[in-house]
């Protein structure tokens, strides 16, 4: 269950024969450099390599028109002259005697990447493709796209899988509104773009692409744009979208499969994007969508020897061997996460001593090479008393018995009692903060009576990996279900996290909890600054 890469040499082969500024840019490099930078990291040999197919007529007819296909099967037969004519009648596209097939084998490779992922081969994978497609439409090409590949994936996904909910995510700098027409009716498809608008003076210059298109007839709701309105977003702008518009939104939808149409204009060094989104981030957008999860390495030994313990600052309740015992396996996995060796784990603490580990392990991992250190502690386990607000310690509290501020490094909410309350605390307030405060490893600890169903305990694990860059050590209280351990290892894994059950709206005291927090919290740190502009529609 790994990652598929497909790609085949022949989508290099259309480039454009004739002077033209406006598409010399989609060029046959776009492709190879992309997949020679995959080789130079060593990342084609870990991939389960697919050779693109040619998408059949057929399937292209699950978008486009007849005529329109047959359209362009002509371009195979023309000259160079006729190309440039039949070019013309289109915005901002060119043919070539090979863009039929080129087209095609883009389809197609989606196609396969559909079917490989969706029948168990792997558990995602990457199409490198030319021509791209979210612009093109029924029965019109448009801005470099000739088929639109990704539309075509979701109704082959649909027609040949039986899949009913798909969620299609467009982060290219430009508004695909190509797919947005296809879909604006349908429920099954949940459309997210975000693009460079300038209220409406970037191309494509549509006013559809602004905010307030939302889909129509039975699809009103499923369409959702971000359009920005002034350019140089970076990472926390991108991630802040994410969190704040498409996850809420994507949870509640809860798709079968995620579909991404990923054009790269829209990160930094683009010159017509003027955006400055690094590629890291795409890494963690990337992340968000899979809703990732950890198998937990287990130690090969039962720890430093008790005779001899780690210096930590003794706590009566650690008196016990077993609690001993239990401490020296939490330590030792924090050393081989803090030296690299493994990049997450989990241990299981006896409720007795649930607070006295998760101390020592937060004054262990400080002073052993964690600069920042985030400690989500779930039910009942206090902040350590004599822990200082310096900067390096985030104490996150999720069962605390009202919603607090105590100050912006010790926080304290209330566990929501609705699935969707749930979401919007960990989205509108867990996450921001954790990726605000960046740190280099994550102590996710549930302690007695933490109340969390393991769907929720492993969505919580599965997506503070990203922040920390995988680094995460779960503590366990022994009293927690048997099943939750093994949940918890899938989802540091890398494995999905289970479904989290029927959506229920959240209670006005959570909304207003969670509210009353983010004021509190909003100066201080930067992902909860999010706003509107006022005055009209479109995106701040």
């Amino acid at each position: 269950m790994g990652t598929a890469l497909v790609y085949h040499e022949d989508m290099t082969a259309a480039r454009l024969l004739w002077d033209d500024p406006e598409c010399e840019i989609e060029c046959p490099e776009r492709l190879t450099t992309a997949l020679e930078r995959l080789q130079q990291r060593g990342l084609e040999q870990r991939c389960l390599q697919l050779a693109a197919r040619e998408a059949s007529e057929a399937e292209l007819g699950l978008v486009h028109s007849p005529e329109y296909v047959a359209l362009v099967r002509g371009t195979q037969a023309l000259g160079t002259g006729e190309l440039q004519t039949l070019s013309g009648q289109y915005d901002a596209v060119y043919f070539h005697p090979s863009t039929f097939h080129c087209a095609r084998l883009a389809v197609g490779a989606a196609l396969q990447l559909v079917d490989a992922v969706l029948a168990g081969a792997v558990r995602n994978g990457l199409a490198l493709v030319r021509p791209p497609g979210h612009h093109s439409q029924r029965a019109a090409a448009n801005g470099f796209c000739v088929f639109n590949n990704v539309a075509i994936a979701a109704k082959h996904a649909q027609r040949q899988h039986g899949l009913h909910r798909i969620l299609i995510v467009d982060w290219d700098v430009h508004h695909g509104q190509g797919i947005q027409y296809i879909f604006e009716d349908d429920p099954s498809v949940l459309y997210f773009s975000w693009h460079r608008y300038e209220h409406g003076r970037f191309w494509p210059y549509l006013r559809e692409s602004d905010a307030d298109a939302v889909g129509q007839g039975p699809g009103l709701g499923f369409t959702v744009n971000l359009p920005w309105n002034q350019v140089g977003m970076g990472n926390a702008d991108y991630v802040a979208a994410f969190l704040h518009v498409l996850l809420p939104v994507a949870f509640e939808f809860n798709p079968e499969l995620v579909l991404v149409s990923a054009g790269f204009d829209s990160a930094i060094g683009d010159p017509e994007g003027q955006m400055q989104a690094t590629p890291e981030c795409f890494a963690h957008l990337t992340q968000l969508l899979q809703r990732p999860g950890v198998h937990p390495e287990c130690p090969g030994s039962p720890g430093p020897s008790l005779d001899e313990p780690p210096a930590a600052r003794p706590h009566e309740a650690l008196a016990q061997d077993r609690a001993l015992t239990a401490l020296g396996k939490v330590l030792y996995l924090l050393d081989r996460i803090l030296d690299g060796q493994v990049s997450s784990g989990i241990a299981v603490t006896p409720a007795c001593a649930a607070a006295a580990t998760l101390d020592v392990a937060i004054r262990c991992g400080l002073s052993h090479g964690a600069q920042r250190l985030l400690c989500l502690a779930v039910g009942q386990l206090d902040r350590p008393p004599d822990l200082t607000d310096d900067g390096r310690n985030l104490w996150l509290n999720i069962g605390g018995k009202e919603a607090a501020a105590l100050s912006v490094f010790h926080v304290s909410v209330p566990l929501p009692g609705t699935t969707g309350g749930f979401l919007s605390c960990v989205l509108a307030l867990v996450l921001p903060l954790a990726y605000s405060f960046q740190p280099d490893l994550v102590l996710v600890a549930l302690g007695p009576a933490h109340g969390l169903r393991d769907p929720q305990a492993a969505l919580l694990a599965a997506l503070l990996r990203g922040p920390a860059g995988g680094r995460v050590l779960a503590l366990v209280d022994e009293e927690s279900t048997p099943q939750l351990a093994v949940v918890l290892a899938r989802v540091l894994h890398g494995e999905a996290a289970p479904s989290l059950g029927p959506f229920s709206m959240a209670s006005p005291e959570d909304v207003q909890a969670l509210m009353q927090l983010r004021g509190q919290l909003e100066p201080r740190w930067k992902m909860l600054q999010v706003a509107s502009e006022a005055g009209g529609p479109g995106s701040g």
